[in-house]
């Protein structure tokens, strides 16, 4: 398997390509704020084919080259409907302006095609397999897709921003909620096996055992101790 990744635009959201081999066909995942051109060098530089975009949760920084990305290649974009509303209106999701400056850089608006995602869905894109989870707590829409193990590779969780290395995403902004994140860090992140790599939204890959082992909010829900360190930072936008 193939993934290419790279963090994109102001806010260093990692946007992913996955395809079964060089040369084929791949789903892009998060193609955010300024990721544009780094899509397209990556396609060409792995002679990739796109079949659907998938979105994590649609926050700008994970939305921002939906538009441009879809249409050049007539692919679906696929998100939960939660969310939905905030490729159209990213300042609504955020509670405030996001600045003149980025305004000017950003295509606001759905592709085309637009599909919703649902808790626990199963997609086939690609010749790859993505299963959907609803994971609130970042926002009300927020999903993680899971590549299943294979003899190869162990399984893949693309977290957005859910979990990260040492962290989680914020919780303080519009739909966010601390009591959702922690449930969905107990039903969604703790019963993935340790092997699991994990690919957030922003920062370095890791494993759900490293997290289990040193991440403070995955500990504390472990533990089943209710309410997470609010000192430890947390990170996305």
């Amino acid at each position: 398997m193939l993934i290419a990744g790279f963090p994109a635009g102001a806010w260093g959201t990692n946007c992913y390509l996955v395809a079964p081999a060089a040369g084929e066909e791949c789903v892009i995942i998060d193609p955010g704020h300024q990721a544009t051109q780094g899509v397209e060098d990556a396609l060409k530089k792995h002679r990739l084919k796109p079949v659907a975009v998938i979105l994590t949760h649609g926050h700008i920084d994970h939305v921002a080259s939906v538009v441009p990305v879809c249409g050049a290649h007539d692919v679906p974009a696929w998100i939960h409907p939660g969310d939905r509303f905030m490729m159209s209106d990213p300042e609504k999701a955020l509670g405030r302006s996001i600045g003149m400056p980025l305004l000017g850089e950003l295509t606001v608006g759905e592709p085309d095609d637009v599909r919703e995602l649902s808790d626990g869905a199963e997609l086939k894109l690609a010749g790859l397999d993505f299963s959907v989870s609803h994971a609130p707590g970042h926002t009300k829409g927020s999903v993680t897709f899971r590549m299943p193990e294979t003899a190869e590779i162990p399984s893949v969780f693309f977290s957005g921003d859910l979990l990260f290395a040492g962290s989680i995403g914020r919780t303080d902004l519009p739909g966010g909620s601390m009591d959702e994140m922690l449930a969905s860090l107990a039903r969604v992140c703790l019963p993935l096996d340790d092997s699991t790599v994990v690919l957030s939204g922003h920062g370095p890959q890791t494993t759900i055992g490293q997290e289990r082992a040193t991440n403070p909010y995955l500990r504390q829900v472990a533990a089943g101790q209710g309410a997470a360190p609010e000192a430890a930072p947390r990170r996305g936008m």
